[in-house]
């Protein structure tokens, strides 16, 4: 590995990191701090989903440019080779960063066909706040933790995908620690836990789900993202308006805020760029690498929030986050070997006539 690369790697992870940390601390600040906050999760969640489609809006916009830019440049140097037959410069021809994003379009129905997956997106980003505003940061990964148990027992309800021995004993992990750390949690919140479980639940859904409709937007994730948060953008503003609508009456004080403002077109920021981060960090180590890192990641910041929010730790507590994160990974292992001893096994026909040909030695 090179020096360059190895400080691009580490670039990567540590912005992977930085983001991913910095949006669950602002979304905490944002659900729960007095003198910041709304006590509206919904709107907080809705006006994310409005930054997210501003931005997917912005980069559709620039990423036409860029195609143009880069057709423009082909039809001028089609042969890649400049005036004098020698190579062209490589650096004028690398895509721009805009090139992957397409024209945000809304068609009425692409957008019905996701409205099914936008209903499961709405749980799960609503679950996912109210968790994070009713339990402490430093629980938050263990009332959250059963979402491998979720996505091990939908996928064999819904793609029959089988089960293995060692996974489940990796699920009895994960079990185990999600009821040492409720065990082990001072400022143990029943409807906080609830709400991790839910949403588990929605975010396993989420990805079952999202292999269905994916090839409805040609399987472009950023095009999915898009009708995804207009959709979920429409779908908050009549729960908003029943749910929370005096409170935001009551709250003029916090919604003509600068330090809110800011705080909530931060969080959305950081809400659309985890996105591009996760693809990055996949792309510049490995799929086992980035759940490595994200079960690091993970350790640290539950560890930094007994600091930052003063939560008490208890060895129990402690015990159960680890033992989740530890399952977690074990986990990664388990199925990273599957698949790879599933890749190299031959196809059934191939299996049998080496079978037939093993009978006639």
């Amino acid at each position: 590995m090179s020096g360059d690369n190895a400080v691009y790697i580490a670039s990567v992870v540590a912005t992977y990191w930085v983001v991913s940390i910095s949006m669950v601390y602002l979304n905490k600040i944002l659900m729960s701090n007095e003198g910041i906050s709304v006590p509206a999760p919904l709107f907080v969640t809705w006006f994310q989903c409005v930054v997210t489609v501003l931005i997917c809006w912005l980069c559709g916009l620039c990423g036409q440019r860029a195609q143009r830019q880069a057709a423009q440049y082909s039809a001028i140097n089609p042969s890649g080779f400049d005036n004098e037959g020698g190579q062209a410069p490589r650096g004028e021809q690398k895509p721009s960063f805009f090139a992957q994003f397409p024209k945000a379009e809304y068609l009425l129905g692409h957008a019905k066909q996701i409205f099914p997956l936008s209903l499961i997106f709405v749980g799960m980003i609503t679950f996912n706040n109210l968790c994070l505003k009713w339990v402490e940061v430093s629980f938050y990964n263990v009332a959250r933790s059963l979402t491998i148990v979720f996505n091990v027992f939908l996928s064999r309800v819904f793609l029959g995908i089988p089960t293995s021995f060692k996974t489940m004993l990796c699920l009895v992990v994960v079990i185990v620690g999600f009821l040492m750390g409720s065990k082990g949690e001072i400022n143990f919140s029943v409807l906080g836990t609830m709400a991790g479980v839910m949403s588990s639940l929605f975010v396993s859904l989420n990805s079952i789900f999202t292999k269905m409709v994916l090839p409805v937007v040609d399987d472009n994730h950023w095009k999915l993202t898009f009708y995804n948060n207009v959709n979920a953008s429409l779908l908050f503003i009549p729960l908003m308006l029943y749910f929370e609508g005096d409170v935001l009456i009551g709250s003029t004080e916090q919604l003509t805020s600068t330090a809110f403002w800011m705080a909530m077109f931060v969080a959305g920021f950081f809400g659309f760029s985890i996105g591009i981060v996760t693809v990055l960090q996949i792309k510049a180590t490995s799929p086992l690498t980035h759940n490595i890192s994200g079960t690091a990641k993970a350790a640290l910041q539950s560890l930094m929030a007994f600091y930052i929010w003063g939560n008490q730790p208890t060895v129990m507590g402690v015990l159960g986050i680890f033992t989740v994160l530890g399952g977690s990974l074990l986990y990664t292992f388990v199925k990273m070997n599957e698949n790879a001893q599933a890749a190299q096994a031959p196809p059934p026909q191939m299996e049998h006539r080496q079978q037939e040909m093993a009978s006639k030695v």
